[in-house]
Order: structure tokens, then C-alpha cells, then sequence
């Protein structure tokens, strides 16, 4: 049997590139899913190819509403009585700019999804996650989707590195205030991986600075990009219960780029 069989997972960012393969990953597993992103008839699209393999609970909403990472909470309790998971996958990237050419109102709103998005994530989950270890003394997961560029520099894409480095701040302290409260947390970070944020970097309008795969490919020392399924298989290893004794921890997908 699967280690995620009927167990309840939060999901935001579901329609984007790893979002849709970690729901389908987790609908497979046998999860009940509630899933959340920004469009809601692309949510309700991609929950309806889905839903015969897996019980599946949909709220659209913009991550940088406290009241939409509350509303998901309940849903997960009203509709399944629990939470067991949280993937809290929601996010964005800003174009290529040296740090004065980034406009002012893109690192604030890159700094508002990304950052502060997994803030209110916490902020609900945590006490739910909580209180199911009182009542029954079964352990959560919360795995927040950083990036390489949270532990290691960015150039170019500083503000989006500042906002990973807060998530994976935010990730470490948050698993020393419930490490004896019964929930994990842990950070998975890729690096380049064949998904729409990746291939929108290596397509940008005129006027904006472009970068080629090419270029992105000199980092990695696996001089490739990674496939979407091989981030997916880390973010299932912290997720599983099995990595009982894992929490507070990075997880670098990255092939090998923030081992230099």
C-alpha cells in the first residue's frame, strides 16, 4: 500500500508545472487532495481529469490572502475530518533584471507570493497539524517548494532569490518551534527544471533581458535541466512519513549547482 494512501494533502499552485504532476503524483498514491490555485476554471479543469482517481476538495484564490490558506485548512477538516500534508507549492518568478532595473512593484508582489504566500500557509496549517498530534498522536508534513536560488545567489534574479531565502528561513524555523509538536517541516529546492517558469526565463518579450538554455545549462554540473518527475520524486521523500526524523532540512534537486 502506498505511504500516502488516504491521506489528506494541501496543494497550492496545482495548475502550474510542479503542481500539476505532485496532485497527479499524490491522486495516484490514493490521496484526497484539496487543491488550490489562482484561476478557478483552470483549477476546475485540471481537478476534473483527476477527480476519478482521487477525492479532490478545490479552492481558487490568490496565495497573498491570509483568508484563502485558512479556507483551504477547513476544507481539508469539513470534508475529510483531518490534514495530514501540506505542499505549499504556489509561486512565482520576476524577468531577468539586474537588482536597480527590478521595478519596484514586481518585487513586491514576487516577495508578497512567494514569501509571505508560504507565511499564511503556516500560519493556518501548523495549528491543525498541531492539534491532530494531540488528539491521535499522528505526525505532519509541511514541504514548502523553495529553490536553489534560497540557498545559493541569483544573479538576476534577486528579488525571487531573497524571497526563497525567506521560505527556507521561515522552513527551519518553524521545524524547530514543532519538532516536539508533531509536524515536519522541510524545503525542496530545484534548480532549472522543463516547467512554464523556466521556459517564460528562456522566452522573454523584447526590451527584457533574455537568458538561453544554454546559459542555464553552464551552471548545473549536470549540464541539463531537470525533468519534472525528479523533483517530484524529492518532494514525495519528504512528504513520506518514512522520513520520520527528517525536518528543518533543504532538499537540493539542483544536479549538482549548489554543490560548488
Amino acid at each position: 500500500m502506498s505511504p500516502f494512501s488516504d491521506r489528506v494533502v494541501i496543494l497550492t499552485g496545482a495548475t502550474g508545472g510542479f503542481g500539476q504532476a505532485a496532485a497527479r503524483f499524490f491522486a495516484d498514491a490514493g490521496a484526497h487532495l484539496v487543491l488550490s490555485d489562482l484561476d478557478p476554471e483552470a483549477l476546475g479543469r485540471f481537478a476534473d481529469g483527476i477527480g476519478a482517481k482521487a477525492e479532490i476538495e478545490c479552492l481558487a484564490g490568490d496565495i497573498r490572502d491570509p483568508d484563502l490558506s485558512q479556507g483551504l485548512v477547513d476544507k481539508a477538516l469539513s470534508r475529510f475530518g483531518r490534514l495530514d500534508i501540506a505542499i505549499n507549492n504556489a509561486g512565482i518568478a520576476h524577468g531577468m533584471a539586474t537588482l536597480p532595473d527590478t521595478p519596484v512593484e514586481v518585487a513586491r508582489k514576487t516577495v508578497d507570493v512567494d514569501l509571505m504566500g508560504v507565511f499564511f500557509a503556516m500560519r493556518a496549517q501548523l495549528p491543525a497539524l498541531e492539534q491532530r498530534f494531540r488528539e491521535t498522536g499522528e505526525t505532519g508534513s509541511i514541504v514548502n517548494v523553495a529553490s536553489v536560488a534560497g540557498v545559493v545567489g541569483a544573479p538576476m534574479l534577486s528579488v525571487y532569490a531573497a524571497a526563497k531565502h525567506g521560505v527556507v528561513g521561515l522552513t527551519k524555523s518553524a521545524a524547530l518551534e514543532y519538532a516536539r509538536r508533531g509536524v515536519r517541516v522541510n524545503a525542496l529546492c530545484p534548480s532549472f527544471a522543463r516547467t512554464p517558469m523556466v521556459t517564460d526565463l528562456l522566452d522573454q518579450p523584447d526590451g527584457v533581458r533574455q537568458v538561453s538554455e544554454s546559459a542555464l545549462l553552464r551552471a548545473i554540473p549536470m549540464a541539463r535541466l531537470a525533468e519534472v518527475d525528479e523533483v517530484i520524486a524529492g518532494l514525495a521523500f519528504l512528504a513520506d512519513p518514512a522520513s520520520s526524523f527528517i525536518t528543518g532540512q533543504t532538499l537540493q534537486v539542483d544536479g549538482g549547482l549548489s554543490a560548488g
